[in-house]
């Protein structure tokens, strides 16, 4: 499986660095929530690095989301996550 595959329908697949506050916010908030997502570590996943900078103009911002749907965000809230989440068949 690629790193960069659309997750399955109600999780979300979410590109972070081990020293990212808000990865690390987030993470706790879709932890809460029940939300499922599977974390993948930009620095230890060199291919997920293209994908990023891909939805992000070029930068490696991070988090960056990506939906069920293959859409993406960057730095979503929790609201705008369950929101896309619910959106989403």
């Amino acid at each position: 499986m690629t790193t960069t595959k659309a997750p399955a329908p109600g999780s979300v697949t979410m590109f972070s660095t081990s020293w990212c506050g808000y990865c690390n916010r987030l993470k706790a908030q879709l932890g809460r929530e029940g939300i499922p997502f599977t974390e993948v570590n930009i620095e230890e996943a060199p291919e997920a690095v293209a994908f990023v900078m891909d939805v992000n103009g070029g930068n490696q911002t991070v988090p960056t989301l990506l939906f069920p749907d293959g859409s993406a965000a960057t730095n979503p809230s929790l609201g705008e996550v369950k929101k896309r989440l619910a959106a989403t068949p």
